[in-house]
């Protein structure tokens, strides 16, 4: 189970105390704040929250998080690197990397039986000066297959 429930797709690579997540999240109807936008809006609620058009990056080490919106981001993208990333691992039979562009970067490499260590480097696109490192501890291929599995099936 991932710490990070956006309410709309989301792909977590990691564990509980270091990982990464793409996120699109989804606005709740009942929530006061989307209720109140959508009154001065002048539409309902469920048609203001939508299904979310908005992408994140979201990153946790040693308990230190951030995250950061990604304008302009489309579905094929986040689909593309998580496609990338799952044909990678299903062949993986050492060392590999996955480019996600300008904002994201993940090395992979073995870690034990069925797991893998993933050092994953993000940039903010506001500050293309810092890059954050996220280094997780063995990731179960199995279920990061199943998730990568479902994060597309939730794209389609």
């Amino acid at each position: 189970m991932s710490p990070v429930d956006a309410g709309g797709p989301a792909l977590f690579i990691g564990t509980d105390t270091d990982y990464v997540a793409l996120v699109r999240p989804a606005l709740d109807p009942a929530d006061p704040g989307v209720r109140a936008a959508a009154a001065e809006a002048g539409v309902p609620p469920e048609e203001f929250a939508g299904p979310g058009d908005v992408w994140m990056v979201m990153v946790e080490t040693g308990g230190e998080g951030d995250g950061f919106e990604l304008p302009g981001v489309r579905d094929v993208e986040p689909a593309g690197f998580a496609g990338t990333l799952r044909a990678e691992l299903a062949a993986a039979s050492g060392p590999f990397t996955v480019d996600g562009g300008a904002v994201l970067r993940l090395d992979a490499r073995p870690a034990g039986a069925n797991a893998c260590a993933f050092t994953v480097r993000v940039t903010p696109p506001d500050d293309p000066g810092t890059t954050l490192t996220v280094e997780t501890g063995p990731v179960p291929t199995a279920g990061l297959l199943a998730d990568l599995d479902a994060f597309l099936g939730s794209l389609a």
